[in-house]
């Protein structure tokens, strides 16, 4: 009797769950709005091609996927708190100054 061993199917990682990692990365230091956006979208891909994936195939990157996701929602949820603080900043400032804005001119 010949020992054989477990066959293992060859597996490959998710080219979608390597872009949303790479632009979660990225929307923190070079595509700020974009790079969250792209993040997020691929994330969601990735995870749906990985459960969806056939029954003889094993595709690797859910952890990937989840990191792109979470540093692209962080970024999202952040620019937008940054954009209301703004907006109640300055929305504050005129009311504060009214009609006499023109003073600092």
């Amino acid at each position: 009797m010949s020992y054989q061993p477990a066959y293992r199917p060859a597996s490959s990682t998710s080219t979608l769950a390597v872009v949303s990692l790479v632009f979660g990365i990225l929307s923190w230091c070079l595509l700020p709005f974009i790079g969250a956006i792209v993040a997020v979208i691929c994330g969601h891909l990735a995870r749906s091609e990985i459960r969806r994936a056939p029954a003889g195939t094993f595709i690797e990157g859910d952890g990937m996927a989840v990191a792109g996701l979470v540093l692209g929602y962080i970024h999202l949820v952040v620019a937008i708190i940054a954009v209301i603080v703004v907006v109640l900043f300055f929305g504050a400032l005129f009311l504060h100054l009214g009609p006499h804005w023109h003073v600092f001119s």
